[in-house]
């Protein structure tokens, strides 16, 4: 079980909301929106997908890297390298 399991369904509401942000952008482009106002949609889909990545990094340190750092060892310090990676991918997007 992972550290978001718990939250599985608002996750899933909220991917639902970006994935139809992320269409409306498409539909915008297919429109010939005004340049400007489909950035706007554009970074309102970047901070939705941004939110929820956050929020899955959160379970996961709370739940994947807790208990592996209970048990201590080899397993631990890779959840630690493993986390220290994804918070490096979010960083830099």
């Amino acid at each position: 079980m992972y550290g978001y399991t718990g939250n599985k369904a608002a996750l899933v509401a909220r991917l639902g909301r970006a994935e139809g942000q992320v269409r409306g952008v498409a539909r915008m482009v297919e429109q010939d929106a005004y340049c400007i106002d489909v950035l706007t949609q554009i970074s309102a889909a970047t901070s939705a997908l941004d939110s929820i990545a956050l929020a899955l990094l959160e379970d996961h340190l709370n739940h994947c890297v807790t208990e592996a750092a209970e048990h201590g060892g080899r397993v631990a310090a890779e959840k630690l390298t493993e986390a220290s990676a994804a918070i490096a991918r979010l960083v830099r997007s």
